[in-house]
Order: structure tokens, then sequence, then C-alpha cells
């Protein structure tokens, strides 16, 4: 029975490390084959899930006993696998599911991208253009459809996950409007309309995003009358005003788009208006390992990074905001509650 090991001397955890690609090609196949779908409530025969997902017994048994050394599944003392905690993350049906995050953190550009990350420490700059001479979206959407396919079913994943704990943590009480700023599809604010059925709210961000917004918010949506849904750059302008706006995981580009980003919002907004900024952090948090990866494939793709505690407080200073509030948001966010001076 394989099991997953706890505290190896360092020369075995560097071994490891080292073939940390492994582990995660290893995720990466287990969520396309749908191994995790596959397994029901009760362990099951390789050669059963094998002939359920249309692989070979022996490299598949070599497969889940490779991702029950790091606690992705189980193997039994009959030579059986069972699920463990993290494996049912990879199911699609699971409300938790990371499998879509599994597969966007592993496709073929992250392989192409990786060993390049001593020239992007060097530089400073993204690696992407580089390889493939165009700006990473630019590269997604027109010469990589599925990997850009891919990204949009994990960022509406994380979206409405992390947009429950966002409406959770929130007190606007007496709110009459808010405003969601590069919110994506609109999760954000449709959770807080949800949770406060008099206020009003506005979806902002690019058109290409926008124009999928959740149907909830469109015409005939449930909640379309208390919503607006604005196309247009952030870093340009933000043509709604608000008593709230929400920026959440937008602030990671470079300085300048960051400055703007902010000093559009608090133009718009005005003196006195309530600015909410959720982010990961780098810093003092449980989730260190999971954003200082995620810190780095930014570095790689748009030559962006995610923030420590001092870094926010920073920018959102520098930009002339106040800082009221700094809360955890769920394990791996953080909420700056700001506002606009007087």
């Amino acid at each position: 029975m394989t099991t997953a090991q706890t505290s190896p001397p360092p020369s075995m955890r560097l071994r490891e490390l080292v073939f940390g690609a492994a582990c995660a090609a290893a995720l990466r196949a287990a969520a396309r084959l749908g191994v995790a779908d596959a397994l029901g409530d009760s362990p099951m025969a390789v050669e059963d899930l094998a002939a359920a997902v249309k692989t070979e017994p022996r490299p598949l048994r070599r497969l889940l006993r490779a991702l029950s050394c790091y606690g992705v599944f189980s193997e039994q003392q009959d030579g059986t696998f069972a699920h463990t905690g993290m494996s049912r993350l990879l199911r699609e049906d699971d409300p938790h599911s990371l499998r879509d995050i599994t597969l966007w953190c592993t496709e073929p550009w992250t392989w192409d991208a990786w060993p390049h990350l001593d020239e992007a420490v060097r530089t400073g700059q993204n690696v992407v253009e580089g390889l493939y001479g165009k700006e990473f979206f630019t590269y997604l959407n027109e010469d990589a459809p599925e990997s850009a396919a891919v990204f949009n079913r994990a960022m509406t994943t994380s979206s409405e996950q992390s947009a429950r704990d966002v409406a959770a943590l929130l007190d606007l009480s007496g709110t009459a409007s808010v405003a969601d700023i590069g919110g994506g599809q609109g999760h954000v604010v449709a959770s807080l309309l949800d949770k406060y059925p008099s206020m009003h709210g506005t979806l902002l961000d690019l058109p290409r995003v926008v124009d999928n917004a959740l149907p909830r918010l469109r015409e005939r949506g449930d909640l379309a009358d208390r919503a607006r849904i604005v196309p247009g750059d952030v870093r340009v302008a933000v043509p709604v005003r608000a008593d709230v706006y929400v920026i959440k995981n937008i602030l990671e580009w470079d300085d300048d788009s960051t400055a703007r980003t902010l000093r559009n919002v608090i133009e718009a907004g005005g003196p006195g208006t309530r600015v909410v900024v959720i982010e990961n952090l780098v810093d003092d948090t449980p989730s260190m390992r999971f954003s200082t990866a995620m810190d780095l494939l930014l570095l790689l793709n748009v030559g962006g990074a995610k923030h420590t505690t001092d870094s926010m407080v920073s920018r959102l200073t520098e930009a002339g905001l106040v800082i009221d509030d700094i809360r955890p948001v769920n394990p791996y966010l953080h909420a700056f509650d700001c506002h606009v001076p007087a």
C-alpha cells in the first residue's frame, strides 16, 4: 500500500522537489482521463477503473500509485484504490472542484515557459512574448483556443467559489450600489445582489469578457432589473458611479496599469467612496506555496506579480486611498477595505 510520506530527510526532499513536474503531469493525466469521475464511493480495482477510462491497467496503476504518495487517491491493502479529500476535488461534479484549475496550471504553454524562469528572473520580463511572438492573451485566443477555453473555465470555477466567500465577508448593509471592477462574468456582483435584495450592481470588464456575463445579470435574468453590464477597460476609464467598488484579483499587472486602475476608480467614486481590493498575498498566509507558485507563473506569462501585504498597502496608499482594515477572505485571499478621503 502506498501512503503519503512525511518529513523525509533534506536530500530525499530535494529529490522529490526536482521531480515536481512528474506530480503535476500525473495530476493533469488523471484529470484528462477522468479517473476521479469514474471512481465511485467504494474502492475499485485498477482493471475496472482502466475499463471505465479506456486505459491499460498496468500504467494506470503506476499513475495512481504515484499520486497516492501525495495523498491524491489511496491505495488499499487489497490493491484497490479509493478516493481521498484531494482526489475528490478532481471530479467535475464536486461543488469545490479544482479539475479546471489543475488543467489550467498544466496547459502545454506552461511546459514551454517554466524552463525559461531563470531568464524571467534575470530580466524581470515575461518570456511568453519571446516564445510565441505575441502577448500572452493574444497568443491564447489566436493560437491556443483550447487553452483559452480551459482558462475561461478555470477562472469561472475560481470566481464562483471565491465569490461566495467575498459575499459572506462583506457587510454592505445600507449600501445602494456596488460595482465589480474587472469582474469577469460577474460572480461577485451576483453573489452580493443575492445577499442584498434592494441593492443595485454594475459589472465592468472588457467587451469580450462581459459578452459572456452570467445570464442572471443579462436581459430576462432574475437579477437583470438590478444589474448593469458595462464594457470597458478599467485601465483606461471607469465610467461607473457606485457607493462601493470591489476590485478582485486584477491588480497583478505592472505598476503603471495598477496605478491607472486605482486612479480611475477614485475619480469615478469621489470622496467617501468605499473601495474593497481583494488579492492573493505571498507573505504570511496559509497558501504561501500556492501563491508564490502563481506569482512565478505571472512573471512568466504576463510579467505580473502577486503582492505582499506591504506592496499592496503601498500601491493603495500611493494611489490616495485610506486603508481601514485588512482581513482574510479565505485561506488564499485577503481583502483590503479602503475609502477615498474627503
